[in-house]
């Protein structure tokens, strides 16, 4: 395998490209976010954070369908917006409550197809769908999903708590299959059980519980490595990772594996102490955790395989979101 072919290969991908204008939107509200004085973590994480006392935070987070996935499954694209969402909740550490959703369609048969997935994924996460908006006389079809939950203020992981000298987990359910239709989908939800798909998301809110990590996201549309350099981005650091330390399915190739986005997948900051308990909690859900690097003060993610070592991303002059998360 050829490390600077996967490296161009991985900063080509579209799952991260498409991150580059996050920036371009958040700065607009930059001097406003914090309005009302109780907004806890500024942009660039998983969830928003809003402090509602009794030492408690409402975690807020919204996902868009990608067009592509809704064109080539409207049943799985609607199951994928309850499973995103409970994912961006675990990720902060949180529990999630509710969900609504905007669904527009003015085909009945597409309509009643990503109905009947968001049924399936609430079943199966636990999670209701409350209420929503319809808009029936659209000329395209497309579905957005937002959701609450709950996390102690002193329990919450954000992304922007990694420090040089830590560890970096990436930690993958490796039970899974690629999907039929959308081959960017590792699937490892649909044929597990809904209380070993709920354990996978409660796992992180005992870790959050105990303190184990300093930072954390869930791996999506940019792929393991592009989520750790979200992360890093947000903490203004960098890591130095070992490619095949990354938890990988075998009948995957790595070019493929770096860029689907998993069922249930994080990528983790720890003090060496605390990374084996963290991965202990992750194992007992069927979750594969690993050491696959550290935290460095230099901004940049290196990615290193055999004797070979390259720059991934330089975030001295490059960006995935370009946001440094701001913590009050």
């Amino acid at each position: 395998m050829n490390l600077n072919i996967l490296i161009d290969s991985i900063r080509n991908f579209e799952g991260i490209k498409r991150k580059n204008l996050i920036k371009n939107v958040t700065s607009i509200l930059q001097d406003s976010y914090n309005i009302s004085g109780k907004t806890v973590l500024g942009f660039g994480d998983d969830a928003a954070a809003i402090d509602i006392g009794n030492q408690q935070l409402l975690l807020l987070a919204a996902d868009g369908m990608w067009g592509k996935l809704m064109e080539a499954d409207p049943w799985w694209a609607g199951y994928c917006s309850v499973l995103v969402n409970v994912n961006d909740i675990a990720a902060m550490g949180g529990i999630p409550v509710g969900m609504t959703n905007i669904l527009s369609t003015p085909d009945q048969d597409i309509c009643r197809d990503i109905m009947n997935g968001i049924r399936e994924g609430v079943q199966k996460f636990g999670v209701p769908m409350v209420g929503g908006h319809m808009h029936p006389d659209t000329p395209y079809n497309a579905l957005d999903v937002s959701i609450t939950g709950i996390v102690g203020r002193e329990d919450v992981i954000t992304s922007g708590g990694a420090k040089p000298g830590e560890v970096v987990i990436i930690a993958i359910d490796l039970d899974g299959q690629t999907h039929p239709k959308f081959a960017l989908n590792w699937d490892t939800t649909t044929m597990k059980s809904p209380q070993l798909v709920q354990d996978q998301i409660r796992v992180m809110n005992r870790i959050a519980r105990r303190h184990l990590v300093t930072a954390g996201r869930d791996i999506s549309n940019p792929g393991a490595l592009g989520t750790l350099g979200m992360l890093l981005e947000a903490s203004g650091v960098g890591a130095t990772i070992e490619l095949d330390l990354i938890p990988r399915n075998k009948s995957v190739e790595w070019d493929d594996w770096l860029k689907l986005y998993p069922g249930s997948g994080f990528v983790l900051t720890a003090d060496q102490e605390k990374a084996t308990d963290c991965m202990e909690l992750l194992e007992e859900v069927n979750i594969t955790p690993n050491i696959v690097g550290k935290v460095i003060e230099d901004k940049k993610l290196y990615l290193t395989h055999k004797n070979e070592k390259e720059i991934l991303f330089d975030f001295n002059k490059e960006k995935i979101m370009g946001i440094r998360e701001e913590i009050s």
